[in-house]
């Protein structure tokens, strides 16, 4: 099973761009991180993130057992270390096959994205500030795509190109001819 998992600061567009692919993706299942953390007050602790993790895990475990998913998108901002490890290598674990990208802007296209969201309760001034800081840990992590100036739909296809570069490197395409 495929598996793409999106990182990147709160509003750089990560949960969008995962419904555009699965939308534009027949049996594609979305999975966003903060559905599997969704604690209110908000509690972003060691032991809720590996909660999530875990969350997420079940979810992807079950998707693969799912004769009408071929692929899980996953959505969530990763912003320490051992929850990426936590999080691939127990897809690894799973049996998938795992692409990994993080999403990364500069500070004017983040401002401009953080303004036009108007359906997520977290886009606050405070945590505009956070997300901003946040930045330079994002656009350092190893398989960042640079999204700015880019339309979700144009985000959604370079991920796919490089998952289908992957995909066709590892062997799981059959041969062109169809193997004639």
């Amino acid at each position: 099973m495929r598996m793409i998992v999106i990182n990147g600061p709160m509003g750089v567009g990560k949960t969008t761009v995962g419904r555009y692919i699965a939308d534009h993706h027949p049996g594609t299942a979305l999975i966003d991180g903060d559905w599997c953390m969704d604690i209110h007050p908000f509690a972003g602790t060691r032991e809720t993130k590996a909660m999530a993790v875990d969350n997420i895990l079940h979810m992807a475990g079950n998707y693969m057992r799912c004769s009408a998913c071929g692929m899980v998108v996953i959505t969530w901002l990763m912003d320490d270390p051992w929850v990426i490890r936590s999080l691939t290598g127990g897809l690894a674990a799973l049996g998938a096959q795992v692409r990994y990208v993080t999403l990364a802007c500069d500070e004017e296209t983040l401002k401009e994205r953080w303004r036009n969201d108007r359906d997520c309760e977290w886009r606050t001034d405070g945590w505009l500030a956070v997300s901003l800081k946040s930045l330079p840990v994002f656009t350092a992590t190893e398989n960042t795509l640079d999204t700015g100036g880019l339309s979700v739909s144009q985000i959604a296809e370079e991920i796919m190109r490089a998952e289908e570069a992957q995909e066709k490197e590892s062997g799981g395409y059959p041969p062109e001819d169809g193997g004639r």
